[in-house]
């Protein structure tokens, strides 16, 4: 049932965003290290050595950091495409350069760059993407933050990306048991999450 489904994801949800805030920062800070070294290494093998362009976001507060995975891959010559969150769900994404402008959402507590909104139609040169979760399971099913915009993106991209190779990025311990999360019709399953220890290859099928 959906309202069974929702009630247990906001359960897992609220478990990990506490378990999150109790975290010590320099485990946190090293986290975020890990998780640059490592995507730096998929985003290596996604692009086949070459520069090339990648979605990602920008962790705020006790979310796994990615700024150092953004400054990295910055510095290997990739271009790096933050989200902006849109009315009705909708995510357009900005091409992210070291001192750009950053702003409050108006629409979800994140950050957001200024600078020329791009739609759908970027997803064309974009060699991987990396979301953010707050859990995955080994099945590939995924808790977001709760405002469905990545929902909402996943769903569009099956008619103009498909198969564009996707992680999700958690802390180690939020790699769960196969079957700890419940589906709904609306969600995607991810293929890999993104660690501070490595890449997770999980069951999307």
């Amino acid at each position: 049932m959906r309202v069974g489904s929702s009630s247990a994801k906001e359960h897992i949800r609220a478990l990990h965003r506490s378990a999150r805030a109790a975290m010590d920062a320099a485990l946190r800070e090293a986290a975020g290290a890990g998780i640059a070294h490592h995507g730096l290494d998929w985003a290596r093998q996604m692009s086949n050595g070459t520069p090339s362009t990648f979605c990602v976001y920008l962790g705020v507060g006790v979310e796994p950091p990615t700024s150092p995975l953004i400054s990295a891959l910055h510095s290997q010559g990739h271009k790096v495409l933050l989200p902006v969150c849109e009315p009705g769900r909708q995510l357009s994404w900005v091409y992210w350069a070291p001192g750009g402008e950053l702003v409050r959402s108006r629409y979800a507590p994140i950050l957001e760059p200024a600078g020329t909104r791009h739609g759908p139609e970027v997803m064309a040169g974009v060699s991987a993407l990396f979301m953010p979760a707050t859990a995955v399971d080994r099945d590939g099913n995924r808790i977001g933050q709760g405002g469905g915009y990545y929902d909402v993106f996943l769903n569009a991209l099956d008619g103009l990306r498909p198969g564009l190779p996707s992680a999700a990025i958690v802390y180690d311990q939020e790699v769960l048991p196969a079957g700890s999360i419940p589906a709904e019709e609306f969600d995607r399953k991810v293929p890999a999450a993104l660690t501070p220890s490595g890449l997770v290859q999980l069951s999307a099928v």
